[in-house]
């Protein structure tokens, strides 16, 4: 099995996939006639008695496919056994699932599958309730439909959100997820210390139904331990560059087995910034997970982060630096066609910080400004009156989705976009993938580029 499946993508690459690739991934099948499970599927994993049962199917049908696809997992990775999970976190996005996607999803509610353990569902291709919003094809919005209809029938929380874990699910130091979505699984090991693997859709969609995961990865003590040690001089302010920190160092790493630890007197970061921050850390690096002394809770000190071991590598960050990376995200030409607030999902509090820095302003009409949340923060938004300001402003407040997955390369080609601003060091990683040419700025010049058409 090839490493992506099991993975997810580091955000380098273009995002869209096949229906043979699902199809690949799903390729397990029922036992032969006259066969076990066990005799199908030779696996060197312990599995316990409640495993082996359901691997025979008295579990049914689904949980018995999603084991099989999770002992082939857990034997390329050299898993030992699997591991419970008290909950998982579901990226299935139609772009991602295509149309063999939809249906396997299907089948899979038809066949009585149900999620044993709490399952948020991620960010979707389409906001639910706007379908063609900002010139998508409609098609998205039906895909996005059906494959919802399937995840509620399989009892998931329809939550739509890539920051569930700011809105539902806030794990605590040690427990085992199945989570997907790189900046979530970079939150929940980091910031609050518990253990999840980028786990990939069809992954976490199979430790939904059974309850557990192959341990391997970042479920063990050995691969949480720090390696590389950041030293950060730099102060940074604002997501701009919080996130343009995270991708600076990710793409120095460049490595998902290599957990770096940061130091340094640079004040305390918002939960909002340390969200775009180790967003952009697992989009330009793979990066499951960080350490940082005095923060996050596996980090008390340096001799805890390294295990009593010695940094086999140390890098320098000032805020030079951080400011030619974000430099480094310049188009060529200053026109701004998009300019885009998204990748991770925005926080209420951050929908009321956007509709303050609009307020008696107007988007310009040559530029497509946008923001994306969770359907959960725009409905606050629209209590507290901010959606109805960022409107009036002409910023389109979209939910249920993130900019990249809404099949973006089409609007290249549909509305004739080519550049686009962001304060999101991963939204500019991913989208120069579908044609766009990135500017990576501070919040502010995002605003003013949405406001004058120019790029600062």
């Amino acid at each position: 099995m090839p490493l992506r499946a099991a993975i997810s993508h580091s955000g380098k690459s273009i995002r869209r996939r096949t229906d043979r690739h699902w199809q690949n991934l799903f390729a397990c099948g029922e036992p032969a006639r006259g066969q076990s499970p066990m005799e199908q599927i030779p696996t060197a994993m312990r599995l316990n008695s409640q495993e082996q049962a359901m691997l025979a199917g008295e579990s049914g049908q689904a949980a018995q496919l999603a084991l099989q696809l999770q002992i082939k997992v857990g034997d390329f990775f050299g898993a030992e056994d699997m591991v419970p999970v008290r909950s998982a976190h579901l990226a299935a996005d139609a772009e991602s699932l295509r149309d063999f996607g939809v249906q396997y999803l299907r089948s899979i509610a038809d066949r009585d599958g149900r999620f044993k353990i709490p399952t948020t569902i991620n960010a979707g291709a389409a906001d639910p309730d706007r379908p063609g919003v900002i010139g998508q094809r409609r098609v998205w919005h039906s895909r996005t439909r059906d494959i919802n209809a399937a995840l509620d029938a399989m009892g998931a929380h329809m939550c739509l959100t890539c920051v569930n874990y700011q809105l539902l699910d806030q794990p605590h130091l040690g427990e085992h997820l199945a989570w997907g979505d790189t900046g979530t699984v970079i939150w929940a090991n980091s910031i609050c210390g518990a253990r999840s693997n980028f786990e990939a859709g069809p992954a976490a969609l199979c430790a939904g139904i059974t309850g557990r995961t192959p341990r391997y990865g970042m479920h063990l003590d050995v691969n949480r331990r720090a390696e590389v040690l950041v030293r950060v001089s730099a102060r940074p302010r604002g997501r701009g560059q919080w996130s343009a920190l995270g991708g600076l160092v990710g793409r120095e790493l460049n490595d998902y087995w290599r957990v770096p630890c940061f130091v340094g007197d640079f004040g305390s970061p918002s939960p909002d910034e340390l969200k775009f921050f180790g967003a952009a850390l697992a989009s330009f690096g793979s990066t499951p997970m960080f350490h940082w002394v005095g923060l996050t809770p596996e980090a008390p000190s340096l001799e805890a982060a390294f295990g009593s071991a010695s940094p086999k590598r140390t890098l320098d960050v000032d805020d030079a630096a951080i400011a030619g990376f974000m430099r480094e995200f310049t188009p060529d030409s200053d026109a701004a066609d998009v300019v885009a607030f998204s990748a991770p999902q925005l926080s209420p509090q951050e929908i009321a910080d956007l509709a303050a820095r609009f307020r008696g302003r107007r988007v310009s009409d040559r530029v497509l400004c946008l923001a994306t949340t969770s359907p959960m923060a725009r409905l606050e938004a629209e209590r507290l009156g901010h959606a109805g300001a960022l409107a009036g402003s002409g910023v389109e407040l979209i939910a249920g989705t993130c900019f990249y997955v809404m099949a973006p390369h089409e609007l290249v080609s549909s509305r004739g976009f080519r550049t686009i601003v962001t304060d999101s060091a991963k939204l500019a990683n991913i989208i120069s993938g579908y044609g766009y040419q990135p500017a990576l700025r501070g919040t502010d010049d995002c605003v003013d580029a949405a406001i004058t058409g120019k790029i600062p």
